[in-house]
This record gives C-alpha cells, sequence and structure tokens, in this order.
C-alpha cells in the first residue's frame, strides 16, 4: 500500500496530513512491515533522561489532567521528548499491556523515522496537534491503535520540548479527545512559564553582587567563586563549563559531545553528566543557569577568557594576573586541549615579543616557561646590567642550556 492508497475518511477523500507521513515513512521504511521500534533506552539511562527533563516538573500536573481520564475511558496516556521518545507511560492497564507488543514502552523510539505515522511522531514532524486512526497507522503492528497528540512547546521560544498521547482504541480519536489532550498541553506549558519565572527571580535572589567566575588556569579542576564562597568541581564539570561559556550562542549535545570527547558516546551519557552538573549549580545557589536546547551557561565569567581579552587589549600585566598556568593540564577533552595550547601560545607570544621586562619576569614564573630558552634569553638581555635579578636570570640558562 502506498500513501495514495490510504483509507479514506468519511468524506471520501484521504487526509493530507497523514498522506504526507506517509510520503515520508516510505523514505524511511520502503517496506511497511520493516517499520519497527528499534531503539529503546535501557532503564538507567531512562531514569537519568527523565529525572533532568525539562518536563519532569509538570508530569504530576499531566497525570492529574489526563491519566484518570485516560484509566476510565480505556486508553493510556504517553508524554515523549522532543525526538519522539516515549519517557511516561500511564493509564489503563490492559491498554498498555497490549501496546507494549508492539514496543509502545518507556524509553522506546516512536518517531517518525522507527515507526512511521503515528500521533506522537507525527505530532513532532508537523509541530501541530494530530490524530491517527487504526489503519491510518504506517506500520501493520500499530493498525489496531488510535491515538491523539499535541506538541509542548517551551513557553520561551516556542520551540517543542516534547509531545503529549492518547493511545487506545476509537475512545483515543473520540470527539473529546483532542480538547482533553489540548488542555492539559496548555497547563503544562503555563505552569513551565509560571517554573521558569520562579527560577529567575529565586537565582537573582540568591547571586553574587558579581557574577561567578570560573578559574580553570593553573588547575587540574576548576573552582568557581561567588564572592567570600568557593565550589570545587569535577574535571568534567569544569570541561563543560568552560567550553559553553567560550560558545555564548550555545552547542547542542552531539556539538557539546565532541569537543568533550575524543571517541563516541551515547547522547544518554553527556545528558546525564549535565543532569549532575544542574544540581551542582542549583545547590551553589551563585546565579550560574545551565540552560538546554542548545545547552548554554549563563551569568558566568571565566578566568581564561578575562586573560585572553585582556591580551588582546594590549594589558600584559592583567593578563598575567588574571592566567594562573595552563588550562585544566591533565584535561584529555579535545576541545580542552585546544584551548589550553590557543591561551598559552598567545600569552607567550605576547609577553615576550612586546611587554616589558618586569612583566617578562613575572611570566617566566609560570611552569611552562621553565623550559623556555628564548624567553630567558630575552629577559636577560632586557635587564640592565646591574640589576639584581641578571644573576639568577643566567644560572637558569645555564642549567637550561646545559653549559
Amino acid at each position: 500500500m502506498r500513501a495514495e492508497q490510504l483509507t479514506r475518511s468519511e468524506h471520501g477523500a484521504s487526509r493530507s496530513v497523514v498522506e504526507d507521513s506517509w510520503k515520508r515513512s516510505f523514505q524511511a521504511h520502503p517496506r511497511r512491515e520493516d517499520a519497527a521500534v528499534s531503539s529503546v533506552l535501557a532503564s538507567d539511562d531512562l531514569h537519568s533522561y527523565r529525572e533532568g527533563h525539562v518536563l519532569a516538573p509538570v508530569m504530576p500536573l499531566i497525570s492529574e489532567l489526563l491519566v484518570r481520564a485516560a484509566a476510565e475511558t480505556g486508553t493510556v496516556v504517553a508524554v515523549g521528548d522532543e525526538r519522539g521518545r516515549l519517557l511516561w507511560i500511564d493509564g489503563d492497564s490492559s491498554v498498555r499491556r497490549r501496546a507494549e507488543r508492539m514496543a509502545f514502552l518507556e524509553g522506546a523510539d516512536w518517531s517518525e523515522d522507527s515507526i512511521g505515522t503515528s500521533a506522537p511522531g507525527t505530532a513532532l514532524a508537523t509541530g501541530g496537534a494530530v490524530q491517527i486512526a487504526g489503519p491510518e497507522h504506517f506500520s501493520p503492528l500499530v493498525e489496531d491503535f488510535s491515538c491523539t497528540a499535541v506538541p509542548i512547546r517551551d513557553p520561551n521560544s516556542g520551540e517543542p520540548i516534547g509531545v503529549v498521547d492518547l493511545t487506545g482504541g476509537d475512545e483515543a480519536v473520540a470527539s473529546y479527545a483532542l480538547p482533553l489532550v489540548r488542555a492539559a498541553v496548555a497547563a503544562a506549558e503555563e505552569r513551565l512559564r509560571t517554573h521558569a519565572a520562579a527560577a529567575r527571580r529565586s537565582r537573582r535572589a540568591a547571586s553574587c553582587v558579581a557574577p561567578a567566575v570560573l578559574s580553570v588556569t593553573g588547575r587540574d579542576h576548576g573552582v568557581l567563586r561567588c564572592g567570600e564562597r568557593t565550589l570545587s568541581l569535577s574535571v568534567r564539570h569544569s570541561e563543560i563549563l568552560l567550553l559553553l561559556a567560550g560558545n555564548p550562542r550555545g552547542l547542542s549535545a552531539e556539538e557539546l559531545a565532541d569537543r568533550l570527547y575524543d571517541q563516541p558516546v551515547p547522547a544518554v551519557t553527556l545528558r546525564a553528566e549535565l543532569v549532575r552538573l544542574r544540581k551542582v549549580l542549583d545547590g551553589f545557589g551563585a546565579g550560574v543557569v545551565l540552560a538546554s536546547r542548545p545547552y548554554r551557561v549563563e551569568g558566568l565569567e571565566v578566568d581564561s577568557m578575562h586573560a585572553l581579552a585582556q591580551l588582546e587589549r594590549g594589558s600584559h600585566r592583567l593578563a598575567l594576573n588574571s592566567y594562573g598556568g595552563q588550562i585544566l593540564p591533565r584535561s584529555e577533552a579535545p576541545a580542552i586541549a585546544e584551548l589550553r595550547d590557543e591561551l598559552s601560545a598567545t600569552l607567550r607570544e605576547a609577553v615576550v615579543a612586546s611587554a616589558g621586562v618586569d612583566v617578562l619576569m613575572s611570566y617566566l614564573q609560570l611552569p611552562e616557561a621553565a623550559d623556555d630558552a628564548e624567553a630567558w634569553q630575552t629577559a636577560l638581555r632586557l635587564l640592565p646590567p646591574r640589576s639584581p635579578k641578571r644573576a639568577p636570570v643566567v644560572a637558569h640558562l645555564e642549567r637550561l642550556l646545559g653549559a
């Protein structure tokens, strides 16, 4: 059966939203029989992903508004992420058991690329509310079910952040189903808007007078400072904050993973790390915000970025004051290694080429300058003949050059 052979509606014409979805589905699955869920998150990964998902705070509200009604009408409620992966399912237990036979499971990928036309996947693909009845489903596995789904959107950006779905028999596409789901989604979006506003007020109340500063130069792991308070971070959390601070427009999970790891890792591994980091920042209460879609950090300054900005202005002494040494010297993250080498080389070139002798002498106290014969020779050349600082420089050069 091709898209043009779809079951006709009661008005005698196939629905364009279904036809278009089938055409997309055929691109992913030339044979309908091949459309089946192949990706289901393991329970541990699912738990950590759900725990940190933006929709987690509104799940009690969605349950209150929909789950009881679903149980009474022989349907189930599913809530998925913005890619169509189902994260929460509840409702009529017998329908849920039947649906599990077609992999309608928590953690399962129900996007159009995975299963073809279905209310959750097609609602996200089109950005609008969708009802799919029985044989309108692309996969033969799903033909005994009907479903209604509505995307749920970020109250600030308007971008889809998930989908709410009602699945079951004919009841799932009854006249009351779509208004019911739409009302629940509207209530959830309003609750998200209220939570976001409250969080912003809380962060403003708890934040420092000056922005929090992350120190990563000359340290194996970062230290976050807010006034008199300090927080020691893990190496991974330090790396994440540094990379996000350097990309104010944000990074996708894939872009951030490419910069952190030298080999591919599951996306859920990074998301779990970001969940832990968000909890650490919230607990510190310095007004530093880890936002998502794309991932970005707000309310944070970094000592390495201070140093680079001061070098660009020609303020060599201030740059040295901001710079405590190489960035996270033990970090093996590819992008951190690049930043480390870039800042170290930029500082060295600026100081050796154009700084005064006092600034150069301060630079030579850094561990990375210990074996830099050219920098030490430059200092010797710039020091006045009778300067007491010449003797230690000469002695160091003799050891360095083996004289």
